[in-house]
């Protein structure tokens, strides 16, 4: 296929054939990129909401209450340490082989493993085996999670390339999707008593991911490969036959676009692990009822997802820069505010204090679906971008629920340490928008 034939689809006059098959292809794959990345932030952040609220009583019984919710994010934390491995792996073959294949096996190892863990025995049946067993599932989901966010996004943009941070947010949507439908399973299983909800009724959002699953696989085996790759990777072919078998090689080689993703992604990352996840545990520990604390992450989650066209759509028009730079700030100051109002002790305050930390990380995390894939180039994105974003991942959505718990323990009960740790986060975000170049209306 030649390059005027691969341009044709853009370019081809309104109602054409070659127009209407671009465009219902087009439609199919930000289908695919939202429900398959529902489905995977489903299965991957349900594990969050069952660390904070389950898996610290289930599956660390023998701990103190501090003691046992430190292990509990531990191994949420397992999931965000192997997502860069996966991140290299499904990169690797994402860049040589194709998008596509990458996603069709990513969503089936993420909804495998987390089925296993609907149907793993507790602690008090077999010992320390069900711990382990929890953690091995973890890191599964963690290699699966790694190649997700990249693939969906590349596939979003890639086939839609004249307004790529609107056509990214679509894959991006799928991550707060995931979220509010992981958090609303799991408040609506929640309004069980306590003693069922503990004996078998969490295991059901978890079980239910193999149904979900075999929707999303249905949905993305009918999309075709990037138009985008498939050329780059013709012409790479012909113009150079020895090119290196690892793209992570050519990604760091030249390092300084994989430390501007990690950056401009650590601050956005670390604070939604803070009102997204950590927040539940908090939130209770105040004496907020688990159900209205669930509920306020369930709302935060509906405000992202509505927030992700609007903020990635602003910023083809006024650039990458702009939006996340002024983002980055938000988001420091909101998590600050978050916790003044939730020290006031109002649950409507609360549910406005979350709110307002979900708005912010709209501003900021919208547009770095496509900032991240417009920093490298076509045969090295799915790599590149990939592993900046799950490094970051690891560092601030992996290990801050485990840092604000010990920072909490430590301070006495005091947030002020969190809300530094974030600033700092945010202070290293902005740093990078300001190296970073604008790449807005560069081409692909």
């Amino acid at each position: 296929m030649t390059d005027s034939q691969l341009a044709a689809p853009d370019d081809a006059p309104p109602g054409s054939a070659a127009a209407h098959s671009t465009r219902r292809m087009r439609n199919r794959v930000l289908t695919s990129s939202f429900v398959g990345s529902v489905i995977e932030w489903y299965d991957f952040y349900l594990f969050g909401v069952a660390s904070a609220a389950v898996f610290n009583k289930l599956f660390f019984p023998d701990f103190s209450t501090t003691a046992g919710t430190l292990a509990a994010f531990a191994t949420l934390a397992a999931g965000f340490i192997a997502r860069p491995l996966g991140g290299i792996i499904w990169g690797h073959f994402g860049d040589k082989v194709g998008r596509k294949r990458m996603l069709v096996l990513s969503i089936v190892l993420m909804g495998a493993s987390t089925t296993i863990v609907g149907l793993l025995p507790t602690y008090a049946t077999i010992g320390i085996w069900a711990p382990l067993l929890l953690v091995a599932m973890r890191l599964i989901q963690g290699i699966s999670a790694g190649g997700e966010w990249g693939g969906a996004v590349l596939m979003s943009m890639e086939h839609a390339p004249k307004r790529r941070g609107l056509s990214s947010s679509v894959a991006q949507m799928g991550l707060y999707g995931g979220i509010l439908l992981a958090s609303g399973v799991f408040a609506l299983i929640s309004l069980m008593a306590d003693d069922a909800f503990l004996a078998w009724g969490w295991r059901i959002p978890f079980l239910a991911s193999a149904v979900l699953v075999a929707v999303g696989l249905w949905i993305r085996l009918g999309v075709e490969e990037s138009p985008i790759f498939t050329r780059a990777r013709g012409q790479a072919e012909q113009r150079d036959a020895e090119k290196p078998a690892l793209p992570v090689l050519e990604v760091l080689r030249h390092p300084k676009n994989l430390l501007l993703s990690i950056f401009l992604v650590l601050g956005p990352f670390a604070a939604s692990a803070v009102y997204g996840t950590w927040v539940v545990s908090y939130g209770i520990k105040l004496g907020f009822p688990r159900i209205d604390v669930l509920n306020a992450v369930l709302i935060s989650a509906a405000i992202g997802l509505l927030g992700q066209p609007l903020f990635a759509g602003l910023s083809d028009l006024w650039g990458r820069k702009v939006v996340v730079g002024l983002g980055a700030v938000l988001q420091a100051v909101s998590i600050v505010a978050m916790f003044s109002l939730m020290h006031a002790g109002s649950v409507a305050l609360m549910y406005l204090g979350i709110s307002l930390a979900a708005l912010a990380h709209a501003v900021v995390y919208s547009p770095l679906g496509a900032w991240l894939g417009e920093l490298f180039p076509t045969t090295q994105r799915y790599t590149g971008a990939s592993l900046g974003y799950q490094i970051a991942g690891t560092v601030g959505g992996g290990f801050t629920p485990l840092i604000c718990a010990s920072l909490l323990a430590a301070a006495d009960g005091s947030t002020a340490g969190i809300s530094l740790f974030i600033a700092a986060t945010c202070l290293l975000t902005l740093i990078a928008v300001f190296v970073a170049k604008e790449t807005y209306r560069s081409a692909l």
